[in-house]
């Protein structure tokens, strides 16, 4: 792969200067180059706030009463999972970043809950069926409001942001339902 990007590289700047645009690439690697540092920036920004508000959520307590909400959902699609286990917590916690777009800051959490079903598997060399459940599930990401996809349009000025809103919802809901039906699909074919 490093050669085809190096080929690719080469082969742009040979046409560049063989029609008098050297200049032109050479602007344009700077842009993005400037561009690529300002998104960045801009989305550890995002993933700090709401690492911070997790943090905060999580030592006051109302995680507690959140996952205590989604805890009949979670425990019906994970039910080898003790209730009173901390991956509910982490499966929880997980699963808001994702409902609120917020798929850099769901990450961590998404490590975190599978750190903690690890804990419950007795064949540590494998994955279990709740491990592969929660990486559909996180793949998937049902998202009811991408504020970081929202938080990039507004950036770059789009008229309406939000306009990605429904469409999100549609496209993670129903790519969630047929990734977890796919699974429990396979499972039951493969007993």
């Amino acid at each position: 792969m490093n050669i085809i990007w190096v080929a690719l590289i080469a082969v742009s700047i040979l046409a560049a200067f063989w029609t008098g645009g050297l200049e032109a690439v050479t602007k344009a690697m700077f842009d993005g180059a400037k561009t690529a540092v300002e998104i960045s920036l801009f989305l550890l920004g995002i993933v700090s706030l709401w690492l911070g508000i997790t943090r905060i959520i999580e030592d006051s307590g109302l995680i507690y009463r959140i996952s205590h909400a989604f805890r009949p959902m979670i425990i019906r699609l994970f039910k080898t999972i003790p209730p009173d286990h901390p991956a509910i917590t982490s499966i929880t916690l997980n699963m808001l970043a994702n409902l609120f777009g917020l798929g850099n800051a769901a990450t961590p959490l998404g490590i975190k809950a599978m750190q903690d079903l690890q804990t419950l598997n007795e064949d540590k060399g494998s994955l279990t069926f709740e491990m592969m459940l929660f990486i559909v599930l996180n793949t998937a990401s049902i998202q009811l409001i991408p504020f970081t996809v929202v938080g990039i349009l507004t950036d770059f000025g789009s008229a309406n942001p939000s306009a990605v809103v429904f469409p999100t919802i549609c496209s993670t809901v129903i790519s969630a339902f047929i990734a977890i039906a796919l699974l429990f699909l396979f499972r039951r074919l493969m007993k």
